[in-house]
């Protein structure tokens, strides 16, 4: 079985920034323009305790001229920072918020491409939560707390130098009061942070994931009376998503203990000056600038405290999304095939393949399929009918052996070239919230409606489409005011818009009545008369009027015969589970 990279409930957080430098380049000139108003504006904050300290000497020696020079300074600096504050909290906003945007639109773009394989090997709800919540928390923490974690990470740097400038004992006082215990706290924090938040974090997405499986499921759990089972499930899911919030809170709880600590500080440094001050070691002012400056330290680690839960927050999101991205980003695209032609053979050699790595669903199936030509593949449930179809498509890649489409192996074609080719009509046909139109344009040819009408009335169904209310009738939400047929129906005209070389049918109509299936497989045979048909199906009308016809059993390929030959499976009825 090919490697496939699974995702970690609890996101690795080690070297998360580092991670994230690769989608932030792109912003790199906005972002330093948005720092460096932040870092002016924290800078004037800083400036004021010197002004004060400043305006104290003034008073102390008497001196007006130092003292109206002291207030005149503060009150421009206070102007000065009024602006900067707010042009910087724009700036440092919408540079955040076009990060967040790259990476929703990068996460979309990814699961939109990611292999098949990766997709069904994670639950839905965990790739969505991952994709949306996330960047929703991601988003909400550029809006609240950015400019707030930038501003106290600088006044607490600039801080630290002014008060260097003025007295080496007296910071070194405050820091030894204030930094040992501080840090402690902070070290107690992060010892259980990455635990408890990523904890919460895959809770959470346990239950977005449940959620999401019981709207799917609704209809059976509803019929078949397995509600209360399931619920009982969800509940449990929740229980342990609640304990592990709470567990969160409790961890992120121990910073308040940095406010006593504060506290503490401050009466330490009260006295360190008077005595300081006694002595002449220190004038006044010094000890009046580090009261004020003191503040503004405090305040810098009371923000930085009360924001350590909300940058753990993020930064589990952060990595658990950069963790997304990276398993799911794909490899530089294959350069395209010259000379591949529009229509070709598709052939598969000696292929095997395996979901899971103690089995396999096809051993050693080499089949061809010259172009024009029309197969039918036929078998019990689960003898690999649907996993021969993926392969052909180039949705899964083999583990053995090769899929070749005119000779060339798919997994050495581009997307756009492979899927110009090779188009596949599942039976259960995927629709969006919209009109038949906006469905039926779903192609990479994007066709005009003058095209999507000559494709109807090519199919016979201009009848159908009129009772449906036309091509402007509303499908509802992921189509839901149409049946299955339906549904069916449309995905067969998308395939024909498509105009493949390769037409693969998986049961493609097998939820449409008789007559209608008829008359679209005969359609297709007209409309398609150069293109490869390969029809999956149980119906026995639907393979009886196929010149060939393949028998798959475990995997295996135990009969494939063409025309003239396949008699003995028509006469059995084609002898299908």
């Amino acid at each position: 079985m090919a490697e496939q990279p699974l995702l970690r409930e609890e996101a690795d957080e080690r070297g998360v920034l580092r991670r994230a430098l690769p989608h932030l380049r792109p912003h790199r000139a906005r972002l330093a323009v948005a720092l460096g108003v932040a870092l002016a504006d924290s800078a004037a904050l800083v400036a004021v305790a010197p002004l004060v300290g400043l305006a104290t000497d003034a008073l102390l020696d008497a001196d007006r001229g130092r003292l109206v020079l002291a207030v005149v300074l503060l009150a421009g600096l206070a102007a000065a920072q009024l602006v900067l504050a707010r042009v910087g909290e724009l700036l440092l906003i919408r540079s955040g918020e076009e990060v967040v945007r790259a990476l929703r639109e990068q996460a979309v773009e990814n699961l939109a491409t990611a292999p098949l394989r990766f997709l069904e090997t994670h639950r839905g709800g965990d790739l969505l939560r991952r994709a949306t919540g996330e960047v929703a928390e991601l988003a909400a923490f550029v809006r609240l707390h950015l400019r707030n974690l930038v501003s106290a990470l600088a006044v607490l740097g600039f801080t630290l130098a002014v008060l260097a400038g003025y007295s080496w004992p007296l910071l070194l006082v405050q820091l030894v009061v204030f930094l040992p215990p501080t840090l402690l706290v902070t070290r107690w924090f992060q010892r259980d942070a990455a635990a408890a938040f990523g904890g919460k974090a895959s809770a959470e997405a346990t239950v977005a994931a449940t959620f999401t499986e019981t709207l799917t499921a609704r209809e059976a759990l509803q019929t078949s009376r397995g509600l209360p089972g399931w619920t009982r499930r969800f509940d449990a899911e929740n229980r342990h998503a609640v304990r592990a919030a709470r567990r969160a809170l409790r961890v992120e709880n121990r910073i308040d203990l940095v406010s006593l600590i504060e506290g503490l500080a401050l009466v330490a440094l009260l006295g360190a000056g008077g005595w300081l001050v006694t002595r002449d070691a220190v004038g006044v002012a010094t000890v009046v600038v580090f009261v004020v400056a003191s503040r503004n330290l405090f305040d810098a680690c009371t923000d930085l405290s009360q924001l350590v839960g909300e940058v753990a927050t993020a930064r589990t999101g952060l990595a658990r999304l950069l963790d997304l991205l990276a398993a799911t980003t794909a490899a530089a695209p294959a350069a395209d095939v010259d000379d591949l032609p529009g229509r070709g053979e598709l052939r598969c050699a000696a292929v095997d393949f395996g979901y899971r790595a103690d089995g396999r669903a096809l051993h050693g199936v080499t089949l061809a399929f010259p172009a024009g030509s029309r197969t039918g593949v036929v078998g019990e449930t689960g003898s690999g009918k649907t996993t021969l179809a993926k392969l052909l498509c180039g949705l899964y890649a083999p583990d053995a052996g090769r899929v070749l489409f005119a000779g060339t192996p798919l997994t050495a074609l581009p997307e756009r070239q492979l899927r110009r080719r090779i188009v596949l009509v599942p039976q259960e046909v995927r629709l969006v919230t919209g009109t038949v139109a906006e469905n039926l344009a779903l192609v990479g040819s994007a066709p005009d409606r003058a095209a999507v009408e000559r494709a109807v009335a090519g199919l016979g169904l201009t009848g159908w489409l009129d009772a449906l209310g036309g091509l402007d009738a509303e499908v509802g939400q992921r189509g839901a005011r149409l049946s299955a047929g339906e549904r069916q129906i449309l995905g067969v005209v998308r395939a024909v818009l498509a105009d493949p070389a390769v037409l693969v049918l998986d049961e493609a109509t097998a939820d449409i009545d008789p007559a209608t299936a008829a008359r679209l497989e005969h359609a297709l045979d007209e409309l398609h008369a150069d293109c490869t048909l390969i029809v999956i199906a149980h119906r026995p009308a639907t393979i009886a009027r196929l010149p060939r016809v393949v028998r798959l059993a475990g995997g295996r390929v135990v009969a494939d015969e063409g025309s003239g030959t396949g008699r003995s499976l028509r006469e059995e009825k084609v002898r299908l589970a």
